[in-house]
């Protein structure tokens, strides 16, 4: 099976021709032979990242609200049909497609980190909204649920492989790992914004834990890749000209790095992987199986979609 992970730009807060670039490497990756590309976390429109480079917790801040504004503008609506045209795509090229976006709420006015399923076959299959956003993030987006925390089926040429996803600490933490690995994943996919020093412990690590293959994808962020009118890329500036620089990779499950995309160079990052490695190192560990102890320790998932409002 060969896998993809996309270490590139997006065109930050631009939807749709962020959307194109997504097109791109959809199409790349396909005509290489891959079965799964991954995307980074929000990669549509874009991380946030003026949250760690400006005095993003200024309250009633003109330029904070002008910037929050326009990203919410650009922000992925699912339910309107934002990312039809890369369902459609998917299943011209026979594809599966792991993508972070920013998702607009029900109410219009919240922004989720979510990371989407995207089936060649079904279209979307599951949206994941993030747990718990990180530190400045909780500046941007609300808290998720745990209705996607569902692992999905690939289909290849060479049959079904049972893939997990989670988004950026998410794969810190263990009970979100646990209820992952309760699915008996065989790949297992983690979305960054973009940043070496932050994936590349945690791929390896979930990767030996849960016995499975692990494709990271971060994203790269420069000065070129922000339009001037953004409201607070002068601040940004002051932090440098790089704002995310990759950190993709593709881990074994024995933790051994199969494949590194170059720190703050665009890459459409792929390998091919070896499924007979996850039985074989489940025979020592099998972290939702024989080394579990469910009779001692017990773990209990709420999937339930959680709407502001209930009408009966």
């Amino acid at each position: 099976m060969k896998v993809a992970a996309a270490q590139i730009a997006p065109v930050f807060l631009d939807r749709e021709a962020t959307l194109d670039r997504v097109l791109d490497a959809m199409g790349t990756a396909a005509a290489d032979g891959v079965s799964l590309i991954v995307f980074p976390e929000t990669y549509v429109p874009g991380y946030p990242s003026w949250a760690d480079f400006t005095d993003a917790s200024t309250f009633n801040d003109a330029t904070q609200k002008a910037a929050f504004s326009r990203y919410l503008d650009q922000a992925v609506d699912v339910e309107r049909g934002d990312l039809d045209t890369i369902v459609t795509v998917a299943a011209q090229l026979g594809i599966f497609v792991y993508l972070g976006i920013a998702e607009r709420s029900a109410s219009g006015g919240s922004v989720y980190a979510s990371l989407v399923a995207i089936d060649p076959v079904a279209g979307i299959v599951g949206v994941h909204r993030k747990l718990k956003p990180t530190y400045g993030e909780r500046l941007v987006w609300a808290d998720g649920d745990g209705a996607g925390l569902i692992a999905h089926d690939v289909s290849t040429t060479s049959g079904s492989v049972r893939v997990s996803g989670l988004n950026c600490w998410e794969n810190w933490m263990p009970l979100a790992r646990a209820a992952m690995w309760a699915q008996g994943p065989q790949v297992h996919v983690a979305t960054w914004p973009g940043s070496t020093a932050t994936s590349i412990d945690a791929t390896r690590f979930a990767a030996m834990e849960g016995r499975v293959f692990v494709v990271s994808a971060g994203a790269v962020l420069r000065r070129s890749d922000v339009a001037d009118d953004f409201p607070l890329v002068e601040e940004m500036e002051q932090h440098g000209q790089m704002w995310a620089s990759g950190g993709s990779m593709i881990v074994a499950p024995d933790g051994r790095t199969i494949a590194h995309a170059p720190d703050r160079e665009e890459q459409i990052l792929i390998a091919e992987i070896d499924l007979a490695e996850v039985r074989e190192a489940r025979h020592n560990f099998d972290p939702a199986g024989h080394y579990s102890r469910p009779d001692v320790l017990q773990l209990t998932v709420d999937r339930q979609r959680r709407p502001p409002a209930k009408f009966i």
